[in-house]
């Protein structure tokens, strides 16, 4: 197995793009780390990404934040501003396994491990973040719904790499949260995970929603019909059941030995309804 510890993204990319085989990118190394005590993959080429700094900064990016690819979940939950603009990230990010993992898991590597369950990428999707891509072509930006394919799999080309997450600019009286059913207290994979973000206007009208589900399909999921319900609606009792509804409607489970499909998709509504009223008092201040 081939270690490298490359400076830029460039030298990573270059890497990566001459690689043969299979390769891992190690950003905290949570997931990755597991995997190669395990057994579960045997990569010729690891490519260490935490020497790289531009990789390693919470930044200002056009009203939101670019946080890149090495930033730990614990660096996120302690900047007051992330923290106050967009809580129900940070809310994700802060249940990512224990206290002692969250100061190495990354959303990048979150999101990059493309399991289906992954706390953080329900409520990226919600909140409209945007993966930054760099490969051997050059950069792109990807909406974070259309990282994950299937699970354990992503839509990134041979030798790109995720550089960064950014979370925009948050419009106006606009709220997000993040609720997840996991068997245990703490420290479990969600069986149920749900985002939700929506914004107000000055008379208290839902005018834009995004709800997003995980741990039910293949891939987290974008219920638009979910949010097409809160749209349009003062977010109600009626519009939250039909809300409700719809998101039990988009799933696609699996049973194991966490939850049965009929348990999820119940649960999938009664989540998606408690996040949209948290994120219903967020937006209008509370």
């Amino acid at each position: 197995m081939q270690f490298e510890a490359p400076e830029t993204v460039g030298a990573a990319v270059k890497l990566l793009a001459k690689a043969s085989g299979t390769t891992r990118m190690l950003a905290g190394g949570t997931d990755v780390l597991v995997q190669l005590r395990s057994g579960t993959v045997e990569p010729k080429l690891i490519v260490d990404l935490k020497r790289i700094a531009e990789l390693g900064k919470i930044a200002p990016e056009k009203g939101g934040f670019r946080v890149g690819a090495t930033v730990p979940a614990a660096a996120i939950g302690e900047n007051v501003k992330v923290r106050k603009m967009w809580p129900g990230v940070v809310e994700a990010a802060n249940l990512i396994g224990s206290t002692q993992i969250q100061g190495r898991a990354t959303l990048a590597g979150n999101l990059c491990n493309g399991s289906p369950a992954a706390d953080s990428v329900p409520a990226l999707i919600a909140a409209s973040a945007v993966a930054l891509i760099a490969g051997p072509k050059g950069r792109r930006k990807v909406p974070v719904e259309k990282i994950i394919v299937g699970p354990g799999k992503t839509s990134l080309k041979k030798g790109e790499i995720v550089t960064g997450i950014v979370l925009p600019a948050r419009p106006a009286r606009t709220g997000d949260a993040y609720l997840r059913f996991i068997p245990r207290s703490e420290m479990d994979i969600a069986v149920v995970g749900v985002g939700v973000c929506l914004t107000l206007d000055a008379k208290g009208v839902c005018t834009a929603a995004r709800v997003s589900l995980g741990a039910v399909a293949p891939t987290p999921l974008l219920v638009k019909a979910a949010a097409d319900a809160l749209i349009g609606t003062k977010v109600d009792a009626a519009a939250l059941a039909k809300m409700a509804k719809a998101a039990s409607a988009a799933c696609n489970p699996i049973d194991d030995k966490r939850g049965t499909k009929e348990f999820r998709v119940k649960v999938a509504g009664v989540l998606a309804r408690r996040a949209a009223e948290k994120a219903l008092k967020r937006a209008r201040g509370n």
